[in-house]
């Protein structure tokens, strides 16, 4: 919540330059989840904006949970969107949804749509009618956040600190094999050859966003091949690589929310192998375009991408991060953070032209921070 806070300052800084726009009535706001709340991840992380805005403005919240059936969420989407005298704007998130969205927001020109984790198709006519002039896309530079957390396993994976063998090995578990989950483990790859281009990563797929057993039993099989900590992007199933961390005493990553933090609070055993989680801040950009919004300055019709500048990802630093990171690493990862920052560095990613997508398993020497040198840009000679 550290970094909610700060983009909390930084907004009211905004809107004493930018008053917000009269409401006779207060703003309506509804969330639809094409999934469950409680996945402590990613669509906790939507629902803490949405309370973040209520508490901020005068603003009325709802949030519709649509289940985990995909079969439903076509026909739950376009249920509430017809209920158009409930709400002023709409929001809704991840790739699946797009062309749901897409193709019937402009039956309500005078309501305003938000959608996060993907971008709408705005030159796409087939999909996009009449350009989606109403709706606003964000999408978050998950491969810039997710090479912070790979500096940090690649790191700690020779640590040698107690849970850790002598191996250059980590892991990752996807949900699914999908462009947006792939640009997360391509980050996750190059920010470990940053740091031993001799690292090794063992990478699975769940094949399902809610199937803890399966990421349970992919996890453990990682730590009996030498990964000593696996980055769960699985959702709802990443629950399981918790339980194989702390089953086996190895360590794991979280992903989108402060997972750590969020598990303490019933387990704070499983916790502590929880040593980071990558951030991906739905809860900030929810609450940066609502406010957007009411200052009359979001950009409807067009999508923007939020980096680490832009306080959209990054990784946790909390006390279970403080009380297991050495010095050195953690300097590692800032040294890292700010190369990316200003622009000494860039990370690789799947969402470019064909000739200079990154795809899963490429070696260190094929990157292009290859021949960069982590002491270097400690040193800040890069």
């Amino acid at each position: 919540m550290k970094k909610l806070g700060f983009v909390l300052a930084v907004v009211m800084i905004f809107t004493l330059a930018f008053p917000a726009v009269a409401q006779d009535e207060p703003l309506r706001v509804v969330s639809v989840v094409n999934g469950v709340l409680g996945d402590k991840s990613f669509f906790d992380s939507a629902e803490r904006g949405m309370e973040a805005i209520a508490d901020e403005y005068d603003i009325e919240i709802d949030t519709v949970e649509l289940g985990i059936d995909p079969a439903n969420w076509e026909s739950g989407l376009l249920d509430v969107m017809s209920q158009s005298d409930t709400y002023d704007i709409l929001i809704a998130g991840t790739f699946q949804m797009i062309d749901f969205m897409a193709a019937n927001a402009h039956r309500y020109p005078d309501k305003h749509f938000m959608f996060y984790d993907a971008p709408m198709p705005y030159d796409n006519a087939d999909v996009c009618v009449e350009g989606c002039a109403n709706v606003y896309s964000m999408t978050y530079a998950q491969n810039q956040g997710s090479f912070l957390a790979g500096v940090y396993a690649a790191a700690i994976t020779t640590s040698m600190m107690e849970g850790t063998n002598d191996a250059a090995i980590i892991g990752a578990v996807g949900g699914q094999q999908i462009p947006v989950i792939d640009d997360f483990i391509v980050g996750y790859e190059q920010g470990a050859c940053l740091v031993n281009p001799e690292t090794q990563s063992i990478v699975q797929y769940a094949g399902n966003w809610n199937d803890p057993a399966r990421a349970k039993e992919i996890t453990l099989a990682m730590y009996e091949q030498g990964a000593d900590i696996v980055f769960q992007i699985a959702g709802g199933s990443g629950v399981g690589v918790f339980e194989a961390a702390q089953e086996q005493s190895r360590f794991a990553i979280g992903v989108d929310s402060d997972q750590a933090v969020i598990v303490a609070e019933t387990d704070p055993d499983q916790a502590e192998r929880i040593l980071t989680s990558m951030l991906k801040n739905v809860d900030n950009s929810i609450f940066r375009a609502v406010t957007l919004h009411l200052e009359g300055t979001l950009p409807y019709g067009s999508s923007e991408s939020l980096g680490i500048p832009e306080g959209g990802v990054g990784i946790a630093k909390n006390e279970f991060y403080d009380a297991a990171t050495s010095d050195e690493i953690k300097a590692m990862v800032e040294a890292a953070e700010a190369a990316v920052v200003n622009g000494d560095i860039e990370v690789q990613t799947v969402f470019t032209s064909e000739d200079m997508m990154a795809a899963v398993g490429t070696a260190c020497a094929d990157m292009s921070t290859a021949g960069m040198s982590m002491d270097d840009l400690m040193m800040g000679d890069m």
